[in-house]
């Protein structure tokens, strides 16, 4: 059973990485093999917190999608994206990093996908009318919102795994991960002019173009608005009060976006077409599959495998994961990782004592993954919606015009989060 389930979580894999074919027939014929040939049951698959499908982690997924649904109806994130451009006065490096702060900002509070599905069509019109190619600034956009998705729990896909697998809060993410992306960031900024030199020269007339468009004409429904941004506080005061209100964010999640369809009244298939299906059954599988191996020893035995390695120098595990986490996760989607990965970093921390450091065993987990998402072009989901979108406007973005950005960009923020995690959880504990 471990050699079956082992051979059909690798050509699973396989097939997710290399896109041979589309990941989602992948995640659900491994699960399905699996089951079938009973290497895993229902009672495992389904009901299990060991080793089942984790619906905490498709349940908070769900309910921000569909508040996303209804937000997008409002037109706020256009009016946002015109906003920043206006304010930049057309100067395409400005334009660029306050599109990239915002996209980074909004990528904390709202999952990454959702995020750029939302900003990159309104970058694609601002880089038309300033008639500029708007490849650097969908890599810079992408970039900043798998940095920027890297500060919450709900920022990033693989950031809700971690937390469902760690028991971390919300607050835990915001005190511990939101330093070093705040940190991150302002390095990000000041890299943009050197990482895409060349790419901000502009028509002055065309700079007369964007600071004739009106922000304000993009808000399509301003009650619809107000009643979003009261939710949305609701929701973020619950993911933030979960220690004392013993809540999970699922949960808030789910309440938040069933009051907010109850009082907008928006049409059930506007907000349900907004539902990632395909990702929530992505995650199913891939949960059933991870769920076959820990049920057969095989996470077991690779958490005492990595473990010997390190001879349980923690300082050292937290490096290696660090590292490997950031490698691997430029090679294949960081979803799949990180759900692979979880069980092995939670056996891991049981043979550490001082909580602190084995808390920094997953702050490195979530590092690596999150910021190698952007090494390459398939290092996260993200990464390949944008370069669908920009194919789509007649934009391609190549496989290797993002990575020799991507790699720069992941090495520079590895550099900076060694250092971050050696400080704060061992030099300075």
């Amino acid at each position: 059973m471990t050699v079956v389930a082992v051979s059909v979580f690798v050509i699973a894999y396989v097939l997710i990485a290399t896109e041979r074919v589309h990941k989602l027939l992948a995640a659900l014929g491994g699960a399905g093999v699996l089951l079938a040939l009973r290497v895993t049951d229902s009672d495992h698959a389904f009901y299990s917190p060991d080793t089942g499908v984790d619906w905490n982690v498709i349940f908070l997924l769900f309910g921000m999608m569909v508040i996303v649904g209804v937000l997008r109806r409002t037109g706020v994130f256009e009016y946002v994206a015109i906003w920043a451009a206006k304010r930049a006065k057309g100067s395409p490096l400005r334009v660029m990093i306050l599109l990239t702060l915002i996209t980074a900002t909004a990528s904390a509070f709202l999952d990454n996908v959702t995020t750029v599905l939302l900003v990159v069509p309104v970058t694609l019109l601002v880089c038309d009318r300033l008639g500029i190619d708007p490849i650097p600034f969908l890599i810079a956009q992408v970039m900043a919102s798998n940095i920027g998705g890297a500060a919450t729990l709900i920022g990033d896909p693989p950031n809700i795994i971690i937390a469902s697998r760690s028991g971390l809060t919300f607050n835990d993410f915001l005190i511990n991960m939101t330093p070093l992306v705040v940190i991150v960031l302002i390095v990000f900024c000041l890299v943009l002019p050197r990482l895409f030199k060349g790419s901000f020269e502009v028509d002055p007339e065309r700079v007369n173009d964007v600071m004739r468009l009106n922000e304000r004409e993009a808000i399509e429904d301003r009650t619809l608005l107000i009643k979003c941004g009261a939710v949305l506080l609701l929701v973020f005061v619950g993911f933030v009060g979960q220690s004392f209100l013993h809540i999970e964010p699922s949960i808030v999640a789910l309440l938040g976006a069933g009051v907010l369809v109850l009082i907008s009244k928006v049409p059930t298939r506007d907000y349900m077409s907004s539902v990632e299906w395909q990702t929530l059954l992505f995650f199913a599988g891939l949960f059933v599959m991870v769920g076959a191996l820990v049920k057969t020893g095989v996470i077991t035995d690779l958490a005492d495998r990595v473990g010997s390695a390190t001879e349980g120098h923690v300082l050292l595990t937290v490096m290696l994961i660090l590292v490997v986490s950031a490698v691997l996760s430029g090679i294949v989607d960081n979803i799949p990782y990180v759900a692979t990965m979880s069980p092995v970093v939670l056996e891991l921390t049981k043979g550490i004592a001082d909580p602190a450091q084995a808390h920094a065993l997953w702050w490195a987990l979530a590092i690596g993954a999150d910021f190698g998402g952007n090494a390459t072009a398939v290092g996260a989901s993200a990464n390949v919606v944008v370069i669908g979108l920009a194919l789509r406007a007649g934009s391609p973005i190549s496989f290797w015009a993002f990575t020799r950005k991507g790699l720069v960009m992941t090495a520079i923020t590895i550099a900076i989060a060694v250092p971050y995690l050696w400080l704060r959880y061992f030099a300075f504990a």
